[in-house]
């Protein structure tokens, strides 16, 4: 989906490119290896590695402790909370050293090259938003056919201070709906896409990007072995799957991230993603009202590739470019 769009790159460098000759020329079809001939092997080299840095530095966090205790067990998420939280508040350092040992020096300040800007915040933390919940259109329609409430009563649960200081006093819940999603699209899309992206372009760090997300997702093997969660075969079945999903869905937001110039949209999508689950496709094909449901699940994914563009259109945001431009060029941020 988002792979898809995003390879050309193309389309990014018109909304972003601005009336300079050199970022127009920078932008052009087909130009995406380009950057990385021009930059030279040195700011490539050291945009590997600080990213190869940084997700180690995330994964190996979360061992430090060294606990018997499994994932779900509260102490050793409020643990892990610290780890990821003190990665997490180090990881700009990594872009900043990058900058100082390549001799990338941008224009946009370091919070802006990370996403941490006002200019087009409010359209930048809606539309991502809306597109996310519009490819779950099938899910969300099944969830409401299964789901006994009536829609006022979600309303009314929604707007219910209790229902918060629930949510808030569940320690899952802040992993799996704030703490993973900040933290995660913090490091592995607004840290390392400045410094791969002028290396390689932005179709290619699109592509690219998602790598070191979805093999830091293989430290779940890790703890299902461990506790012997299936068998070996099953565990890396599953593994190689959430891989896959994981990767692609780091392409999504990376794709967001480098069209919106904005951390917000990431994060809650991330965190969309993460409340709802992967499809329940199965469950849709065995559905007693399949005939309605089925067709929502593809008119989602239809309006999601037709909007996908329209929505992230960067005038919306600011226009304002995320990524250092290369030494000695143009910039090659989209």
């Amino acid at each position: 989906m988002a792979v898809s769009e995003a390879a050309g790159g193309s389309s990014w460098a018109a909304g972003r490119a601005g009336p300079a000759p050199g970022a127009a020329s920078g932008a052009a079809p087909g130009s995406g290896p380009a950057p990385a001939a021009a930059a030279g092997p040195g700011p490539c080299w050291a945009a590997v590695l600080a990213c190869l840095s940084l997700a180690c530095s995330y994964v190996g966090s979360l061992y430090v402790w060294g606990s018997p205790l499994p994932r779900d067990h509260p102490s050793v998420i409020k643990r892990r909370f610290t780890s990821v939280l003190v990665v997490s508040g180090l990881s700009p350092a990594f872009v900043w050293l990058w900058k100082e040992l390549t001799g990338v020096k941008p224009d946009t300040p370091l919070p802006a090259l990370l996403g941490l800007r006002l200019e087009g915040l409010v359209p930048a933390t809606l539309l991502p938003l809306l597109l996310t919940m519009i490819l779950f259109l099938g899910p969300l329609i099944q969830l409401s056919m299964d789901c006994p409430w009536r829609w006022l009563d979600g309303v009314r649960v929604a707007f219910d201070p209790r229902f918060w200081a629930l949510c808030l006093g569940d320690v899952r819940w802040l992993r799996n709906q704030v703490v993973a999603p900040l933290t995660e699209e913090l490091v592995f899309r607004a840290c390392m896409l400045p410094m791969l992206v002028p290396c390689t372009g932005p179709g290619p760090a699109v592509l690219a990007c998602p790598l070191f997300f979805g093999v830091a997702h293989f430290h779940h093997v890790i703890e299902q072995l461990r506790f012997r969660q299936g068998s070996i075969g099953s565990i890396f079945m599953s593994a190689a799957f959430q891989f896959s999903y994981t990767a692609v869905f780091g392409a999504y937001t990376a794709f967001i991230f480098l069209r919106t110039g904005h951390l917000a949209g990431p994060v809650l999508c991330h965190s969309f993603c993460n409340s709802m689950g992967f499809p329940a496709v199965g469950a849709a094909l065995e559905h007693p009202r399949r005939r309605a449901l089925l067709p929502c699940y593809l008119l989602g994914v239809l309006l999601f590739l037709l909007l996908l563009h329209p929505l992230t259109e960067p005038t919306f945001f600011g226009g304002a470019p995320i990524c250092s431009p290369r030494p000695g060029g143009p910039p090659t941020c989209s």
